[in-house]
């Protein structure tokens, strides 16, 4: 991505604190930027990097206004074995190798969702989550704060890939919100070694299996991972452009921004 994006230091910081349903408080700083429809961009392991924040300038040009929560790391660069000890360190909000249930930090994001969609008297916020963030979209269309949902390479539980890091009512709900909000989106490289053809089929199961597409999957070819950032190539044609292209008119038309 370009190299020029606009950096931390521009974007409106606020802290936003919540107690979650298993009762722990958390707190993280807010980072906000643009007008327009609210999108809660959820950071990836690697961080809020120069990537991260050159998309962030693209859904901002497409009239958005982003909300991005600082999970962990640095600000304005990327540490992918730091930010693994880091989120290892917070286990009272992720839990990144268990399936059938979801880490707190969703519960907490769910909040944040509803606080961003009341602040800005709208009908609903989008969500984007990349990586280990990328299984929290899923869960949260769940819920009536949440209109639109982008899942890129949602990769927990890590090593089982085979399951979704969701409990059974999560799945149940996502699943009912889908039939009326129409189908969500979930990027992958096919060759993606974190996000494998194994999660894909595990998503398909639990939401496709009856013949209804609520979950659409855009399927980028090669062993990349990071679809809209790190992996990210701006070049018109390029499957990585037309899947961020795709994303947006999603999001838009359900924003009601066309």
């Amino acid at each position: 991505m370009d190299t020029t994006a606009t950096q931390i230091s521009s974007y409106e910081k606020t802290l936003f604190e919540a107690r979650t349903s298993d009762g722990h408080l958390i707190r993280h700083d807010i980072y906000r930027r643009g007008a327009g429809a609210p999108i809660v961009l959820l950071q990836e392991l690697p961080g809020i990097g120069q990537e991260t924040l050159s998309l962030a300038d693209e859904l901002v040009n497409a009239g958005f206004e982003v909300v991005m929560p600082h999970l962990f790391g640095p600000l304005g660069k990327t540490s992918i074995g730091g930010n693994l000890v880091r989120v290892m360190c917070l286990r009272r909000e992720f839990w990144l190798m268990s399936s059938d249930r979801s880490s707190p930090i969703a519960d907490w994001i769910r909040l944040l969702c509803r606080e961003v969609r009341d602040q800005r008297s709208a009908k609903g916020v989008g969500v984007i989550g990349m990586c280990l963030t990328g299984n929290f979209a899923i869960q949260l269309i769940g819920d009536d704060s949440v209109l639109a949902a982008v899942a890129s390479q949602p990769a927990m539980p890590f090593f089982k890939q085979g399951a979704l890091h969701m409990t059974p009512d999560d799945i149940r709900q996502s699943r009912d919100a889908l039939d009326s909000k129409g189908p969500m989106r979930l990027l992958r490289f096919e060759g993606d070694p974190l996000c494998t053809k194994e999660k894909s089929e595990c998503v398909h199961r639990a939401f496709n299996d009856d013949g209804t597409t609520r979950v659409q999957e855009i399927t980028i070819p090669g062993k990349g991972h990071s679809v809209l950032t790190l992996d990210f190539v701006d070049v018109a044609g390029h499957p990585t452009r037309a899947a961020l292209d795709n994303v947006i008119q999603y999001l838009s038309s359900h924003l009601n921004l066309v």
